[in-house]
């Protein structure tokens, strides 16, 4: 299609400017929800700000062994806590292949045939629409094999409460969850009618809280994946949360799990898109539970990869030129635009091709 291939063609120009790192080379933003492993998948040191703990992120998930750097792992926390990161190129859209990868530490049980260790995240992609090199653009959701069950929250919100250093600690007395040593540690409120608690627990002392945030509130918004786990021993000291089909981060081993495509974008709306190449990826923690002794379901990341960095940029060639070069003008996602007006347009006329402003 011309809508495809002229986009690709003005991404072609990109690609010439430097060598594709196939592997994450920056990380824009990131926030954990409130978790047992906050605070140290990347370690806070005292003093340090959001820039420090950006740094810090990169330092794990940048990068390959291979490269010169080693990824290590970040945890995104419960329900809602995300990371946003990119490469050095937009990542090309190849009809009928995986595009990229995100690595986790999601493990098969030995014990059980349906899961195992894991812990989905969503993941959301986004094109650099105005051309400001930062992902403050529209975000889609990579629709995986939850996305339209009935199960599924949608426009799912929750609210997490910093707790009051100066407060009563409910410990519970019980043998049986003698590992729990704050069972109303971090109140979070949702807008399901529904309230609840990150419980703290005797292996991770530290504050479940970012540090580096001086709010007393935090909201997220995103899809809700249902509940995962079961407790296989039936005594609490057993959980397997089972894997989903496709299309989600931290939920099979990295061996076995395929990848991402951007053919599976939808809007906020649930209406498929078509993306020639995206220049941001956000991942964040989908499902709200707690696994006994194992704690809250927190998406953990460790890398990720462009699976065709050098793609060979095909059909450029194929764009059909008027004799007379009338003006055509395409928006930044490569549709054709009959009367544009306020917004960065694409211009072709003949051979040439620029990108405009048009403010009227």
């Amino acid at each position: 299609m011309k809508k495809i291939t002229l986009a690709l063609g003005v991404i072609v120009i990109a690609f010439s400017v430097k060598a594709n790192n196939p592997y994450i080379s920056k990380v824009y933003d990131y926030l954990p929800a409130p978790g047992q492993f906050v605070n140290e998948m990347p370690e806070f040191e005292e003093g340090d700000t959001k820039a420090n703990i950006l740094a810090k992120v990169e330092e794990q998930i940048c990068g390959n062994e291979n490269d010169g750097a080693a990824p290590g792992m970040i945890t995104l926390g419960s329900f809602g806590g995300y990371v946003i990161f990119g490469f050095n190129h937009p990542v090309v859209n190849v009809a009928g292949k995986y595009d990229f990868k995100i690595y986790g530490n999601a493990f098969k049980s030995n014990q059980a045939s349906d899961g195992g260790s894991c812990e989905p995240g969503i993941v959301m992609v986004s094109q650099d629409t105005n051309c400001n090199g930062v992902p403050d653009d529209e975000w889609y959701e990579l629709a995986g094999s939850e996305y339209s069950k009935p199960e599924t929250t949608h426009f799912y919100k929750i609210t997490y409460y910093k707790p009051d250093a100066n407060r009563t600690i409910n410990a519970d007395p019980d043998p049986n969850y003698n590992y729990i040593n704050d069972r109303t540690y971090v109140k979070w409120k949702d807008n399901q009618n529904e309230t609840g608690y990150v419980m703290r627990n005797v292996y991770h002392r530290q504050s479940y809280w970012p540090e580096w945030i001086d709010d007393t509130t935090i909201t997220f918004e995103g899809t809700r994946l249902a509940d995962n786990a079961y407790d296989q021993s039936g005594n609490g000291s057993y959980y397997v949360q089972r894997f989903y089909d496709w299309g989600y981060a931290d939920n099979q081993p990295n061996a076995e799990a395929p990848g991402f495509k951007i053919d599976w974008a939808v809007d906020a709306d649930g209406n498929s898109v078509t993306l020639t190449h995206i220049d941001f990826i956000k991942v964040y923690s989908a499902v709200n539970q707690y696994c006994g002794w194992i704690g809250e379901t927190s998406t953990e990341v460790c890398g990720g990869e462009d699976l065709h960095p050098n793609a060979d940029i095909a059909g450029i060639a194929d764009i059909i030129l008027d004799n007379d070069f009338q003006v055509e003008y395409y928006n930044l996602q490569g549709i054709k635009i009959e009367n544009p007006s306020n917004g960065i347009f694409i211009k072709r006329q003949g051979p040439k091709t620029t990108k405009i402003i048009i403010s009227q």
